[in-house]
């Protein structure tokens, strides 16, 4: 993230895919305290028997992200992005990958 820059949402991501580097960000003003281990769980779905109806149904409902979460990675942004200089957004929004044997 931040989703406003780079277009990436706030999520939890393994340690085994990240680098690190030397660059700070500050985050000074950005409040994080409702994000927890619920902001990021999956909402149950019930299971249901298996039978042809279901077999052959046309689509399932797809979920996407709710309004509560889009409205919080907005505040979330906000604060952040007023602190980041033009060279960092553009860091940022650099295309950035590594392929087999590359190591960072």
């Amino acid at each position: 993230g931040p989703y406003a820059v780079n277009g990436v949402p706030l999520r939890r991501v393994n340690q085994r895919f990240c680098i690190a580097t030397s660059t700070k960000v500050d985050l000074k003003g950005a409040d994080y305290g409702s994000v927890t281990d619920a902001y990021f769980a999956r909402e149950a779905k019930k299971k249901s028997k298996k039978d042809e109806s279901g077999f052959f149904a046309a689509e399932a409902d797809k979920s996407g992200v709710s309004e509560e979460k889009k409205a919080g990675q907005k505040k979330m942004d906000d604060s952040l992005v007023k602190g980041l200089g033009a060279d960092m957004k553009a860091y940022l929004k650099a295309r950035f990958s590594l392929s087999a044997n590359m190591y960072p």
